[in-house]
């Protein structure tokens, strides 16, 4: 005999599962595919119903060598790649762009798609969006995650070099490892950038996680280990 109790549990279980392939359905209604952004390829993501998108720039080399039908083949252990699908399932549009893209090019793509575009780079990926930035793009947006943003950081080479002044600077969100030790992306970089902004951009800091292997890659601090929820969900609401 099912008891009332029990029915409640059924049908709780039930909504359960219709919520979880209704949210399996929007991701894959539109398989991940290989684009061309002015000759370079780039991996498209198109939910079923958009209402942002966002550009990811990989750190390291930030070669992800897409191959024919979406498939992604390096660094795919990067914050940025293995988040992909998450940053689909909220309803944005996602292009993941290689190392070669012109982010100017990468930006108008998007907006056709839809508006507003936020660029969402980390690591080395952080001074590539300054460098493309500064060579014409126009995101709405900007979200620098484990940057190269000062002097302060340890780089010679970050985004406040390279844009040379914030003029050109999107409305913008840092995103921080308070213990995030790899020597170029310094915590003690992170409040110089906020204050030469002169107000275009702000931070937030997050702790915790993991922390395994080299300082500056994926599954340290640097890379958000056992926090990917947290950062999707924080560069994902920004637009």
């Amino acid at each position: 005999m099912i008891t009332p109790s029990r029915t409640s549990r059924l049908l709780t279980i039930c909504l359960g599962v219709a919520a979880t392939l209704s949210l399996f359905a929007s991701v894959t209604a539109h398989a991940d595919e290989t684009v061309s952004i002015g000759g370079s390829r780039a991996v498209l993501i198109k939910p079923k119903a958009i209402h942002a998108s966002v550009i990811l720039m990989p750190g390291g080399s930030g070669a992800i060598s897409p191959g024919e039908h979406g498939e992604i083949n390096g660094l795919r252990g990067n914050q940025l790649v293995r988040t992909r699908h998450a940053y689909a399932a909220r309803g944005l549009a996602v292009l993941v762009v290689d190392a070669d893209v012109n982010l100017a090019s990468a930006v108008q793509y998007m907006a056709a798609i839809k508006r507003p575009v936020t660029v969402i780079a980390t690591s080395r990926g952080t001074q590539r969006a300054a460098r493309g930035i500064a060579g014409g793009a126009r995101p709405d947006a900007l979200v620098l995650t484990s940057g190269f943003l000062s002097p302060e950081s340890g780089s010679g080479q970050n985004v406040e070099s390279i844009l040379g002044s914030p003029s050109a600077l999107p409305r913008t969100l840092v995103i921080h490892h308070r213990d995030d030790s790899c020597r170029f992306t310094l915590p003690a970089g992170v409040e110089p950038f906020i204050k030469w902004s002169g107000g275009r951009a702000r931070v937030r800091w997050v702790s915790g996680g993991g922390n395994q292997g080299d300082a500056c890659e994926a599954f340290a601090h640097h890379g958000f280990n056992g926090l990917d929820g947290q950062i999707v969900g924080i560069a994902g609401g920004f637009h």
